[in-house]
């Protein structure tokens, strides 16, 4: 294949995950049919399915977008330089505030999220990895300055993952709004009073 193929090949594949999550936050991605996708796009669906196997494949590809782009940021925290403090405090507000964005304030696009983590697809999967391994390399930095103690980074990173799941997962930050608890700030308080050095 040409690079001007691939190029071309890409695009449409692009183009139709952009369709897709805007028809998912539209009517909901039960509702959307990949003959839907194929409309808004004027093609046909066997068109659609030259790029995508299924519907599921599509909302996988919309679903790993979304949590790409919270993984970016996060990795972008952690490579900054500077104190960890502020800028562990700073990754946890953040993951918060983008699944929050991303999937509370839109009852379309956190129905795609249910699904996806009832039915634990991969996908979902990764994205929790990834995130409790950004975390873990922040503690990790935080051991290093001195700022944290953690003999098992591992198990650290787990137990932060663990205390923030209130405010990490889509679900979890819908359905706890309303319910006593908490504030963010008081749980990273928690967390990193649990970090602190032992002196």
């Amino acid at each position: 294949m040409t690079l001007v193929a691939e190029h071309i090949e890409g695009d449409t594949r692009d183009r139709i995950l952009e369709v897709a999550e805007r028809l998912f936050r539209q009517i909901g991605y039960q509702k959307t049919t990949v003959g839907d996708i194929a409309k808004e796009l004027r093609m046909s669906p066997a068109n659609v399915y030259r790029f995508f196997e299924s519907k599921k494949a599509i909302h996988q590809a919309v679903a790993r977008g979304l949590m790409g782009e919270v993984e970016l940021e996060a990795q972008r925290i952690v490579t900054r330089t500077g104190p960890v403090l502020p800028r562990f405090r700073e990754l946890l507000t953040t993951i918060h505030r983008m699944n929050t964005e991303r999937y509370v304030g839109d009852n379309k696009l956190h129905e795609m999220v249910a699904i996806a983590m009832e039915e634990d697809w991969d996908v979902c999967v990764a994205h929790m990895e990834c995130i409790a391994g950004v975390i873990g390399q922040m503690i990790a930095q935080g051991v290093a300055s001195g700022e944290f103690e953690a003999p098992d980074l591992q198990l650290a990173s787990l137990c932060a993952c663990t205390a923030m799941i209130r405010f990490f997962h889509p679900q979890m930050i819908a359905q706890c709004a309303t319910k006593p608890g908490p504030t963010i700030d008081q749980m990273i308080d928690f967390v990193i009073a649990g970090l602190s050095p032992r002196h």
